[in-house]
């Protein structure tokens, strides 16, 4: 079983998020919460997997609830639930450590995947949010993932990256594996030619 803690200040849409996911059968909510400043206890109690968190609470917000259970719950995914879908968003979701990002009006199975994905290691980013935070014109990458990304382009195997950047091969796959979940794209070549059609390559 996969364990959550929920976070939203909205009684109603929490308790229906909850009811929702109860009907799949690996997940399990063990704590549902009203509070930003409530989540890190809730998911230490609970041995929490996954936090699945609004991002505009009282007490902190799911932003920063994602920087916080980074260092206070290193082993618990964070998924960022949100009616704000604003490129921003995503963008500051993504640097605060959150690995899901999708909006409230997402179907249940879609968050259930996300969910699974974020305790498998993985990344899952909606790709509309994703596509408008490209829209709105700045790159999501860091210099690194750019650099990483660049060295891909010609086909170059992951050894001979680390070999020119002077780098790890674990360190080139968690930079590719960034640049791929931050243009929302399904594999490498995908992120190349999406970074090089915005124009960040």
């Amino acid at each position: 079983m996969i364990k959550i803690v929920l976070a939203d200040d909205e009684h109603l849409v929490r308790g229906a998020i909850a009811a929702l996911l109860g009907l799949e059968g690996d997940l399990d909510v063990v704590a549902e919460v009203g509070r930003g400043d409530q989540v890190a206890d809730a998911v230490r109690e609970h041995g929490a997997d996954v936090a699945v968190l609004d991002i505009e609470m009282p007490g902190a917000t799911g932003l920063e609830v994602a920087a916080e259970l980074g260092s206070a719950a290193p082993d618990c995914g964070v998924v960022i639930l949100t009616s704000f879908g604003r490129p921003g968003y995503l963008r500051r979701a993504l640097s605060s450590g959150a690995q899901g990002f999708l909006a409230k009006d997402a179907p249940v199975d879609q968050l259930a995947g996300a969910i699974r994905r974020v305790h498998g290691g993985g990344r899952y980013i909606d790709t509309d949010l994703a596509a408008a935070a490209m829209v709105g014109g700045e790159s999501p990458l860091t210099d690194r993932e750019t650099e990483v990304l660049r060295a891909a382009s010609d086909g170059a195997t992951v050894a001979r990256i680390a070999g020119a950047l002077h780098l790890s091969e674990g360190t080139v796959r968690n930079y590719l594996s960034n640049a791929i979940g931050k243009t929302g794209a399904d594999n490498r070549m995908a992120a190349i030619r999406t970074a090089q059609d915005m124009g960040w390559l």
